[in-house]
């Protein structure tokens, strides 16, 4: 015969400051792992949300980054001209050939700086790219001088203000717009005219990639085989989307992987507070664990019975994590995304599959600090119980 649940519920609410102390420790370690979920997963979130699954994107075979790739300008004119890339009601492909470089830029209102990533676009962007959205301002005019920042970004790098001027090497280039691109990885980039920024950038001849929006997207398997197969290009292609949600999976696991053990260490001083407050709960219970066993009970209905308490506890410590980790959600921070070596921002993401797995931790930390005062309390021979010693 089970002890019932509101007896377990009720021991708890009757030793408060126990109870709360235990919980707010288990509560902080549940907030950092959180934190670091939410963090994996808003990095994530901004890659997998990049691109379309409309677009193919071309890079050179072998390459496993924008930055490491090389396409010939004859295998880009080769490319924008195959049967599968659609084109634009006047007749224009829909394909962009682009340059992707790193410059390294100062941040704004604090000492340092940081890599960002520089994006020249054919003027075919736009209507490849349709996340884009101007905020502020105005699209670069095509063959001048003129870019456009993420409005991310603008607000964290020196000079990126409408009106104002970043230079590229020896070139100065004026900010007329600021645009986002719905969470996307774009959103930490500067783009300006390929066409331009090529010479400046000493890129001249020679592309990063190259996307373009697909004709009939069902038909990509042929797409990808027919000019995977063209002895002229040496390309690889990949779905847009799948390509940048790819991108993300080792920062999400070092990121998941480092803040699982940093929680862990701090586990160990909750578990201990955890084991140590069902210790004294035991030792303060002695004479109504004999009374339970004398009652009927079984030992080992008495032994669930606290491993219920501490899963109460570790509960409410677990609901006291979300409570602290929910204000997280949205914050927009940057790390270094390692696939460009650039900053990447992002907002953090405190989604409901990272709640839960932040309250299934706390049900972790309770059966672990619970299971052994438990064990203990069972097997207290029953004259020792009674004489409460």
């Amino acid at each position: 015969m089970a002890i019932p649940l509101a007896y377990n519920v009720r021991s708890v609410f009757q030793r408060p400051v126990s109870t709360f102390t235990t919980a707010a420790g288990i509560g902080l370690t549940v907030a950092i792992f959180i934190g670091a979920l939410a963090l994996a997963e808003g990095f994530r979130a901004s890659l997998v949300s990049t691109g379309s699954n409309d677009n193919a994107l071309v890079l050179r075979k072998g390459a496993d980054s924008e930055i490491s790739s090389a396409i010939s300008l004859e295998s880009a004119s080769i490319i924008r001209s195959s049967p599968g890339v659609a084109t634009s009601p006047e007749g224009r492909s829909l394909a962009s050939p682009e340059i992707v470089v790193v410059v390294n830029k100062d941040r704004l209102g604090m000492a340092g700086s940081s890599n960002l990533t520089v994006r020249g676009v054919d003027p075919a962007a736009t209507g490849v790219r349709t996340a884009l959205l101007l905020e502020e301002g105005r699209m670069f005019a095509p063959g001048s001088d003129e870019i456009i920042v993420a409005q991310r970004i603008a607000k964290r790098f020196a000079n990126c203000e409408i009106g104002q001027k970043l230079r590229f090497e020896q070139r100065d280039f004026t900010v007329v717009g600021h645009f986002s691109a719905k969470g996307s990885a774009f959103e930490s980039e500067i783009w300006g005219d390929a066409s331009v920024l090529a010479p400046a950038m000493h890129r001249e001849g020679v592309y990063q990639t190259l996307v373009f929006r697909m004709k009939d997207p069902g038909q990509f398997p042929a797409i990808k085989k027919a000019l995977e197969t063209d002895p002229r290009l040496q390309v690889e292609v990949f779905r847009e989307r799948e390509f940048f949600a790819k991108q993300s999976e080792m920062f999400t696991m070092i990121v998941t992987v480092l803040g699982t053990f940093i929680t862990s260490i701090m586990a160990v001083g909750a578990l201990f507070g955890a084991v140590n407050t069902m210790y004294a709960t035991i030792g303060a219970r002695t004479r109504e664990i004999a009374t339970l066993l004398v009652l009927g009970f079984s030992p080992l209905a008495v032994m669930l019975a606290f491993v219920v308490e501490s899963l109460v506890i570790s509960l409410l410590g677990g609901l006291i994590g979300c409570l602290l980790a929910l204000p997280m959600n949205g914050i927009t921070s940057s790390t270094t995304n390692f696939s460009s070596f650039s900053e990447q921002a992002f907002q953090f993401q405190v989604t409901p599959q990272v709640l839960l797995a932040g309250l299934a931790f706390s049900a972790l930390l309770g059966l672990l600090g619970g299971f052994f005062p438990a064990l203990h309390a069972s097997r207290r021979p029953l004259a020792a119980a009674l004489r409460g010693g």
